[in-house]
C-alpha cells in the first residue's frame, strides 16, 4: 500500500505564539483519558463547529450528551462515532432532516457493534483503497461519493486522507500517462477538493483564533493545501484558506485588512535560494507571527539571519 505523508512539520518566527504548536496535542491527550469529551474536544476531532453540534442535538436529537451539574455537554465515543455517521451521510447527499431516520434502521438492524478504530489495520485501509480504485476505474461517482462517507463514519479525519485517499490521489497523479489514469485522477481531485472545501465550511467557527493558510506560488497543487488546511484546524483554530497562486507580494496587506492571528505559508517543495530573504522581508511587514508548513523540513535553518531564525514547531497528521 502506498503512503501519504502530508509532512505538516510547523516552523515558527521567533514571536509566534507556543499555543500553534502544541495546545491541541497535549488537550487530545489529556482527554483521551477520559471517558467523556467536552464540546469543543469533539467539535476537533469531527471538524463540526460546536454551533452545529448544538442544533444537532436540540433541532434534530440526533445525538444526546450528558450534561453536568454546570449544564456543560460532555460526550462519549458513542456520540462521537455518531457525528462521524451523520457527517457521512450528509456528504452522501442525505438531508440532515432525514438522517435520524437512517440512524435508527441502521442501529435496529445492526447484528454485531463496529470495530473501534484501534482494531483496524493497514490491510482495512487497503480494502477501501481497492474499492475506491473500482469505482473510479468505472467512472461511477456515485459510488465515489458513497465511499467518502462510509470511510469517514469509520474513521478521524487524519486517518481518512493521509493513510486511505491522499495515497490514491498521489498514485493516479504519477501514472497519469497510462491510459484513463488522468481522467480518473481528475475525478477524485475534483470530487475531493469540493468535500474538502465542504468541511472547512461546516467547521467554521467565528469565536476561534483565524489562521491565514497560503501555498507558495507552483508549490502544491489545491488538494494539498485543502487537506493541510482540515489538519492545521483544531479546537481553538479557524483556518482561511487563500487559493493557490497568491502572491506573496500581497500578504502583508492581506493580513492588514483580514487581521489573522498568524499566517502559515504552504509549500511540498524544497525552497528557492531566494526565499528565505523574501520571507524575511514579508515577515518584517507583518503585525501577526510568520509560520511555514509543508513537507519538511523544507526550510533551511542556516538560509535566516540569527535574530529571525524560525523555531521548529510541532508536527502535525
Amino acid at each position: 500500500m502506498l503512503g501519504y505523508n502530508a509532512g505538516l512539520s510547523l516552523a515558527a518566527m521567533p514571536e509566534a505564539m507556543s499555543e500553534l504548536a502544541g495546545v491541541t496535542s497535549l488537550a487530545s491527550n489529556a482527554l483521551k483519558q477520559e471517558e467523556l469529551f467536552p464540546i469543543r474536544e469533539v467539535s476537533r476531532l469531527t471538524g463540526v463547529n460546536p454551533v452545529t453540534l448544538r442544533a444537532w442535538e436540540r433541532r434534530y436529537g440526533l445525538i444526546q450528551p450528558t450534561r453536568t451539574d454546570s449544564g456543560h455537554r460532555l460526550y462519549s465515543q458513542a456520540d462521537i462515532d455518531a457525528v462521524r455517521s451523520i457527517l457521512a451521510w450528509i456528504e452522501r447527499g442525505v438531508a440532515v432532516s432525514k438522517v435520524g431516520s437512517i440512524l435508527a434502521k441502521s442501529a435496529n438492524s445492526r447484528t454485531a457493534p463496529a470495530p473501534a478504530y484501534n482494531e483496524v489495520s493497514g490491510d482495512d485501509w487497503s480494502q477501501w483503497q481497492e474499492q475506491l480504485r473500482s469505482a473510479l476505474q468505472h467512472f461511477d461517482e456515485a459510488s465515489v461519493a458513497r465511499l467518502y462517507g462510509q470511510i469517514f463514519s469509520c474513521y478521524p479525519l487524519p486517518v481518512v486522507f493521509q493513510d486511505i485517499l491522499m495515497p490514491v490521489w498521489q498514485e493516479l497523479l504519477l501514472r497519469q500517462d497510462d491510459p484513463g489514469q488522468r481522467s480518473e485522477w481528475l475525478m477524485l481531485d475534483a470530487f475531493l477538493r469540493g468535500r474538502c472545501w465542504q468541511r472547512l465550511q461546516l467547521g467554521r467557527d467565528e469565536s476561534r483564533q483565524r489562521v491565514l493558510l497560503v501555498a507558495l506560488p507552483n508549490h502544491c497543487r489545491e488538494l494539498e493545501l485543502l487537506v493541510a488546511a482540515l489538519l492545521l484546524g483544531s479546537h481553538d483554530i479557524d483556518v482561511t484558506v487563500m487559493g493557490p497562486g497568491t502572491p506573496l507580494t500581497d500578504l502583508a496587506l492581506v493580513c492588514e485588512r483580514m487581521q489573522p492571528h498568524a499566517l502559515v505559508i504552504f509549500s511540498q517543495q524544497p525552497p528557492g535560494d531566494e526565499l528565505p530573504r523574501q520571507l524575511t522581508r514579508l515577515a518584517l511587514g507583518l503585525q501577526c507571527p510568520l509560520l511555514l508548513a509543508g513537507k519538511g523540513p523544507i526550510w533551511p535553518r542556516r538560509a535566516w539571519p540569527a535574530r529571525q531564525s524560525p523555531a521548529w514547531g510541532a508536527r502535525r497528521g
